[in-house]
């Protein structure tokens, strides 16, 4: 079974390596130098923020990289926006159909 770390434990694991090597810090800590290297190419890749400071001009993202990156974040929102606004329309209709049902039904029985 796969062992589960925390993102605390991944930080310091990846900081120990930069300063020490990847494989010395996998023998040190006792876990596989394959999960250190998946670790610190995510920190390359920045899916893995290990901290401010951390990064070397680089490993850091252009501002044109960052400023696509941005745009995409704010696509994937204003999406997800859309969406949510949907479903609270639509459940406000099904709240008030249901209401008038029940104010109907209630009635019929008076």
């Amino acid at each position: 079974m796969a062992r589960k770390y925390d993102h605390e434990y991944k930080v310091q694991t990846v900081k120990l390596a930069k300063e020490i090597g990847g494989v010395k810090a996998a023998k040190e800590l006792g876990i596989p130098e394959g999960t250190i290297h998946t670790w610190l190419k995510a920190v390359r890749a920045g899916t893995l923020d290990i901290g401010e400071g951390s990064h070397t001009p680089a490993s850091a993202m252009s501002l044109s990289e960052e400023i696509a990156m941005l745009r995409k974040c704010v696509k994937e929102q204003d999406k997800e926006n859309r969406r949510l606004k949907e479903e609270k329309e639509f459940l406000e209709e099904a709240s008030a159909f249901f209401a008038a049902s029940r104010r109907r039904s209630t009635k019929t029985r008076e």
